[in-house]
C-alpha cells in the first residue's frame, strides 16, 4: 500500500498542493512554501513538522480531512517536513513495563489498545518501554524509557521518545 498525505496552501483544500509518499525533509526543496491551510491524509499516519528536516512542534495526522490548519492542533498555517509512521501497516511488538530498566509487570502488545486495564495491565504507571519492529530480515527492537522529571505533558513527551527511536 502506498502512503500518501496532500498538502494544501489554501483553506478547504484550494491552491497550489504538495503530495507526499515518504519522508520529505523540505518543503520548500519541493517547490512548496511552509504555508500550509489544509491536509488530506489519504492513506497511513504521518507525523508532521513545522520546520524542515523533522523538527519543531509535531502533528500526529491520520487518515482524514483536515480542512484547517486549527483540525490537527496547531497555532499557525508553517509546516515543513513530513514523514510516515513507520509501524503503521507493519509487524510490530510492544512490551510496556511497570517499572524503570524493564522490570515489574509486563504487558505485550502487537494491535491497538484504548485501556490498559481491560487487557489485565493492572498499574497506571509506564516507566519503560521496548519497540520491536519486524523487518524482512528479524524483529529490531529500540528500548524506550521514561525516566522520572518534570513533564507538562506526558504524551508529548513520550511522542519524542518514540520519534527518536524511530
Amino acid at each position: 500500500m502506498t502512503l500518501t498525505i496532500v498538502f494544501y496552501e489554501g483553506r478547504c483544500f484550494t491552491g497550489r498542493r504538495l503530495e507526499v509518499y515518504g519522508d520529505c525533509d523540505n518543503f520548500q526543496d519541493r517547490g512548496f512554501m511552509n504555508r500550509v491551510n489544509s491536509v488530506r491524509v489519504e492513506s497511513g499516519a504521518w507525523i508532521c513538522f513545522d520546520h524542515p528536516d523533522f523538527k519543531g512542534q509535531q502533528y500526529i495526522l491520520e487518515r482524514g480531512e483536515y480542512p484547517e490548519f486549527q483540525r490537527w492542533n496547531s497555532h499557525n498555517d508553517h509546516m515543513g517536513s513530513c514523514r510516515p509512521v513507520r509501524m503503521h501497516g507493519e509487524h510490530y511488538r510492544m512490551q510496556l513495563f511497570e517499572g524503570c530498566n524493564y522490570t515489574g509487570q509486563c504487558m505485550d502488545l502487537c494491535d491497538d489498545c484504548p485501556f490498559l486495564q481491560s487487557r489485565g495491565f493492572n498499574t497506571n504507571c509506564v516507566n519503560s518501554v521496548r519497540v520491536y519492529i519486524h523487518t524482512p530480515d528479524s524483529f529490531n527492537y529500540y528500548r524506550i524509557t521514561v525516566q522520572r522529571s518534570e513533564h507538562t505533558s506526558c504524551s508529548a513527551s513520550l511522542t519524542t521518545l518514540v520519534t527518536d527511536a524511530l
